[in-house]
């Protein structure tokens, strides 16, 4: 991800040597400019589909060997590597720490381990709202700078008593998309409404294709969809108003 393409740079920086960064997936889950400003212009070999399958050392590392992984992730027999090392940097991700969520019995995602929420990101406790890394995993600050003015006028909303209708849509990731934010939305919602997405793997010259009910409302082309960079479509406002109650807008990458 991009915490370890950005600390394979930083490394490089202190006087490290880097020898090489490794990829489970069979693409970078990171940002495509972190890939070239962190690991290309300081010759950082990426290697996808590979991982370290054992720590050699006893009082301090020595060394470690990778191998290539199957479309399983399992390593590949005969494809081991040593590498000699004294240091060995894990990258594992991130959750959203959500224990205070989970404490008061919000309603959480099963993929993005962040709260479910309307487009104003409140969650289904009345009056509580959530934004940036503890809702999803943003990659850009912009986005999170956006999501938390989203959740500001929410909130400022809800002081008002100008509350939600409750009469939701639902949003569905499919074919290719994993998740989409907000999780419903409420169809008296006056403003447009901007979808937050992700997809699952990479893609080149695919098309974004949003359904209600199973007809297709937008379709936007993409020259390119990568996991680590996060999309969005807008909803219009007459278009949301057209729709019923408990319908289901579904987001899929097509090509």
């Amino acid at each position: 991800g991009d915490i370890g393409l950005i600390m394979a740079r930083r490394m490089t920086l202190e006087g490290a040597e880097v020898k090489v960064v490794c990829e489970l997936m069979p693409y970078s889950s990171g940002l495509t400019r972190n890939i070239v400003q962190c690991l290309d212009d300081f010759n950082i070999p990426l290697r996808l589909s590979c991982t370290v399958i054992e720590v050699h050392g006893k009082d301090r590392v020595e060394g470690v060997t990778i191998a290539d992984v199957d479309e399983n992730r399992r390593p590949i027999k005969g494809t081991e590597q040593y590498i000699e090392c004294d240091t060995l940097m894990l990258s594992v991700g991130l959750i959203p720490e959500n224990e205070l969520t989970r404490a008061v019995g919000i309603e959480l995602d099963p993929v993005t381990n962040g709260a479910v929420v309307n487009e104003f990101r409140e969650t289904s406790h009345k009056g509580v709202f959530a934004c940036g890394n503890v809702l999803h995993v943003h990659d850009l600050v912009d986005y999170v700078t956006l999501e938390s003015q989203t959740a500001g006028e929410g909130a400022a909303r809800y002081v008002l008593g100008k509350t939600s209708s409750h009469e939701y849509v639902k949003t569905k990731g499919v074919n290719g998309v994993r998740y989409i934010v907000p999780q419903k939305v409420d169809i008296k919602n006056e403003n447009d409404v901007k979808l937050f997405f992700r997809v699952g793997q990479t893609y080149k010259n695919a098309k974004i294709v949003v359904k209600y009910n199973g007809e297709e409302i937008l379709s936007r082309k993409k020259p390119r969809l990568a996991p680590g960079e996060m999309e969005n479509v807008v909803i219009k406002h007459d278009v949301l108003k057209g729709f019923e109650h408990d319908g289901v807008i579904e987001i899929s990458v097509e090509g």
